[in-house]
């Protein structure tokens, strides 16, 4: 299998793009594979949580690609990628332009959208990935597109109402992720959930299976179809 490109992306801010990003480097990462995490978001939140790693833990390489740390090098070499990487990773940063944003995508990406819970998060979550599938260089580059609905209370009439907004979309929902204070602890160790020993995050890891089951799947050359129900929560 050659390099795996895996962006997390959301225009909305506070979603938890930080936590997917993470917790997927650091699975891969357990798998003794050789993970580059770009960090696009100018709070450096995904760097800092590398920054705290175990030293026993397997390594990841972070790159600030919020900006020009060093002006010897130019943009392109900073965000190259070498060739021994198995999985690049790019947490991108909340209020992105969409044209900027697409820029960034590649062959062959997977990209993961997280969405919490909330009117404001559908409302700007539809508008988002409307403006992706609508976008031509979206639609001629990213070949496949995923959501994930985080931090949930599941049997909460919010909840109904973001599965019904998800699964209307006619792209995957993927996965549901619970409202828990493990992934806080685990940004806080420089961990992640598939890290953790305790009994506790068992749910956690079992939660988590469906994503790593669609990241590893073979991408297909099919563009998502763009839903008729955007209208509806864009009003």
């Amino acid at each position: 299998m050659g390099l795996q490109r895996i962006m997390v992306t959301n225009a909305k801010g506070g979603c938890g793009k930080t936590t997917i990003t993470t917790n997927i480097a650091s699975y891969y990462a357990r798998l003794g594979k050789n993970v580059r995490l770009f960090d696009h978001d100018s709070q450096g939140s995904s760097l800092a949580w590398i920054n705290r790693r175990p030293e026993d833990a397997a390594p990841i390489t972070g790159v600030d690609a919020s900006k020009n740390s060093d002006h010897r090098l130019t943009r392109s070499w900073q965000l190259r990628v070498p060739p021994e990487t198995d999985v690049a990773l790019i947490d991108s940063p909340a209020g992105t332009d969409i044209t900027e944003l697409t820029s960034l995508f590649q062959q062959n990406d997977s990209v993961l959208i997280p969405v919490l819970p909330s009117p404001i998060d559908i409302h700007a979550t539809a508008h988002f990935i409307k403006a992706l599938l609508t976008t031509g260089r979206a639609r001629k580059k990213m070949i496949r597109l995923a959501v994930v609905a985080n931090r949930v209370r599941k049997n909460t009439l919010m909840y109904h109402s973001l599965e019904r907004f998800l699964f209307g979309l006619n792209i995957p929902f993927i996965a549901s992720l619970r409202d828990t204070q493990l992934y806080a602890r685990a940004i806080e160790l420089g961990i992640g959930v598939q890290e953790m020993s305790t009994s506790r995050s068992k749910v956690d890891k079992e939660q988590w299976a469906p994503i790593i089951r669609w990241l590893d799947t073979p991408v297909m050359n099919e563009p998502a179809p763009v839903t008729r129900l955007f209208d509806r929560y864009e009003q």
